[in-house]
């Protein structure tokens, strides 16, 4: 499949660098296989006066007081008002087959009225799992994508300061409990399902073990029989199958995104004979009043007389030959371009030949 992402100038892609045979493991997930999501509520402290107003967030003084507690400081009662700290949510990504003392990534968001998380540092924090458990300890100081500068009567915002990341900032403490060495049967799950694409994943696997090893269950699923592989473990066989090349199917697809003015497309777009003629319509109303003064000497009042000036400007419509029946994405790109069409027409024609029944695509609009 050839990706067109039409801009000023439109690119086309050569035919070299079009879309073949891809490896298994970026067609399919394997069942089993797969990470889990975390989440904590912790603190960030040393923050240079940008942190919670701690009485529009009561909750920020909430998790210091029972921090400073479990340390060893008594703050039962007392009144304090620091502006250096922040509370955050903090979250991560479990990897599959994750063991204890290994590091990830970590995101923390502010959740209160805090400025900026630049430069601060995140307290230990505990994430948990969907189950409840802590599977995970973050800590360290957060990097900040953003910026912030204000004075009294205005202020500048420059990306996300209330978000960051800490690189490797977490600490696994608990493993995902799953023994993918008892498996006797595992199944392969298409990320795009396609009845074509599985039937090439079955016969691929087939002819690399040179016997009945996998069979299509549906469009989004190739079950494989460990046992009828010969491997030494069920990891030995999905080390030997996930760098099969299979050559995937896709349906046609147009995708737009009508902020940005893109349009995406499959070279397996075809169009039906249909013709186009695009113009641009501009409306004008100008309002030019006249004040018409007395004579002098004259009693009288000044009246003012309205001026209306209306036209409509047409220009000439583009005026496409018309396309041959099942044209290929590359013929009506090629006629377009010669013609200086713009994206936004580029939308506009697309959206109109859909609607004629000539697009021959499944049409996603953003």
């Amino acid at each position: 499949m050839t990706v067109l992402r039409f801009l000023i100038p439109f690119l086309i892609l050569p035919a070299a660098l079009q879309a073949g045979a891809i490896r298994l493991k970026d067609l399919v997930d394997f069942d089993g296989v797969r990470g889990n999501d975390l989440v904590g509520y912790g603190l960030v402290v040393g923050l240079n006066g940008t942190g919670d107003g701690l009485r529009n967030a009561p909750f920020t003084e909430e998790i210091m007081s029972n921090i400073l507690e479990r340390l060893g400081v008594n703050v039962t009662g007392e009144q304090f008002r620091p502006k250096n700290v922040a509370a955050v949510f903090v979250t991560a990504g479990l990897p599959p087959f994750s063991r204890v003392g290994s590091q990830i990534d970590v995101t923390v968001s502010a959740i209160g009225d805090s400025k900026s998380l630049l430069g601060g540092t995140l307290i230990m924090t505990p994430l948990n799992a969907a189950d409840g458990q802590i599977y995970a300890v973050a800590q360290g100081t957060v990097l900040a994508g953003g910026a912030v500068a204000e004075g009294d009567a205005a202020s500048v915002v420059r990306g996300v300061p209330t978000s960051g990341v800490i690189p490797s900032g977490a600490r696994v403490e608990r493993e995902i409990e799953f023994d993918l060495a008892s498996l006797t049967r595992l199944r392969l799950a298409l990320r795009e399902p396609d009845f074509t694409t599985a039937g090439r994943i079955e016969t691929a696997i087939n002819r690399a073990f040179n016997r009945q090893v996998a069979i299509m269950r549906d469009a989004g699923t190739v079950e494989l029989d460990i046992t009828r592989t010969r491997a030494a473990s069920t990891a030995h066989a999905i080390g030997r199958i996930e760098n099969i090349l299979v050559e995937p199917e896709r349906k046609a697809r147009v995708i737009v995104d009508q902020r940005s003015g893109t349009i995406v497309m499959g070279d397996d777009v075809r169009i039906s004979r249909v013709a186009v003629s695009q113009g641009n319509l501009t409306l004008r109303v100008e309002e030019a009043p006249l004040a018409v003064q007395p004579n002098p000497f004259a009693q009288g009042e000044t009246v003012v007389v309205p001026r209306t000036n209306a036209a409509i400007d047409e220009d000439e419509g583009i005026k496409l030959a018309e396309v041959p029946e099942s044209a290929s994405l590359s013929d009506v790109v090629a006629g377009l371009n010669a013609l200086g069409v713009s994206p936004r027409d580029m939308i506009d024609i697309l959206k109109t030949i859909k609607a004629a029944g000539a697009l021959h695509a499944e049409f996603v609009v953003r």
